[in-house]
């Protein structure tokens, strides 16, 4: 077999959002090894999601966590690298109105909460998990009411998930009662506050307790492709971890003029844990990998944990970065 670097490897349609952990690759600073990514920009991001599942538009293609899952689970065509691009809490994901009456996430239960788009979009997973997790709400006596529908169309939600109406609004929908919550919305009312009072600090918390920081996004690639160029999967995650470790080097020394919100975060998750925030890799990151499946089955998301290695590219499973 030819080594990678002598095969005719084809440019790669690629898409992920510019952010700290892949500006480097994005601006050319860190070059590829053997091939090119042809970065196409998707303004909503999600969109590239949907097309990635449905139509295998792109050769790589950064993916939520959740929603890769589900589209494995249904026979999808591209198989993940353990480059894990976003991170974040997820506590101050739950919107409410403090006029209504609601004085905590128990009285939840009974109740109707909205979720922007989909049921298995991942701050959702993540933030129903929260209310699980660490406040006890039994998440099946909640009805969730959905603003879109599922990247993946074989996916069925469970009984207690039903669309929102016709044109309706979820902010207009909690303001006036209609709805206890909302998950995921990036509100415009002044009334509408997070339900887990100091959610920064609940998250800090629960980093403490768990140990956990959790995953949103990872990068997928084509089957096909990683089959044709068997080191394929592990060259595009080295120019993955080669971009991040610039990222978490410039994050640790101050060297990031204007830090984002994420940005911020992942620094205090560093200052917290003495570690890389974003580590990649599955040996790292085993432990909130298996917790978020955990979650997807409890929420009827997934029938049962997927096998974990069958996750990820052969020739990627004992990286690190």
């Amino acid at each position: 077999m030819l080594p990678f670097h002598a095969m005719a490897v084809p440019t790669l349609t690629t898409v992920t959002r510019t952010q700290g952990a892949n500006a480097s690759l994005k601006d050319g600073t860190v070059r590829p090894h053997g091939f090119t990514l042809d970065f196409e920009e998707v303004p909503v991001l999600v969109h590239a999601f949907r097309r990635m599942v449905r139509g295998l538009e792109f050769d790589v293609s950064e993916m939520a966590l959740t929603t890769y899952l589900v589209a494995k689970a249904h026979g999808a065509r591209f198989t993940a690298l353990p480059a894990f691009l976003v991170r974040g809490f997820h506590h101050g994901a739950i919107l409410y109105d403090p006029e209504s009456g609601i004085s905590g996430p128990k009285d939840l239960e009974g109740r109707r909460v909205g979720v922007n788009r989909g049921y298995t979009v991942t701050t959702g997973v993540w933030a129903r998990a929260v209310l699980d997790q660490e406040h006890g709400v039994d998440l099946d006596r909640v009805t969730w009411v959905l603003s879109g529908d599922e990247h993946v169309p074989d996916y069925r939600p469970p009984s207690n998930v039903v669309p929102m109406p016709e044109g309706g609004s979820l902010e207009e929908m909690v303001l006036s009662g209609e709805l206890a919550a909302v998950i995921g919305l990036d509100a415009r009312s002044a009334r509408l506050k997070p339900l887990i009072s100091d959610p920064q600090q609940a998250a800090m918390a629960a980093l403490a307790e768990r140990g956990t920081y959790p995953i949103n996004h990872l990068v997928v690639v084509r089957d096909d492709l990683l089959r044709e160029f068997p080191r394929l999967g592990a060259e595009v995650f080295g120019a993955f971890a080669r971009a991040k470790q610039a990222y978490v080097e410039r994050l640790g020394n101050g060297a990031i003029a204007r830090p984002t919100p994420a940005d911020l975060v992942h620094l205090r998750v560093m200052e917290a844990t003495g570690r890389d925030p974003l580590p990649y890799g599955l040996a790292p990151n085993r432990l909130v990998l298996e917790e978020l499946m955990e979650h997807a089955v409890r929420q009827h998301i997934l029938d049962a944990p997927l096998p974990l290695e069958a996750l990820f590219a052969d020739g990627t499973r004992d990286l690190t970065a």
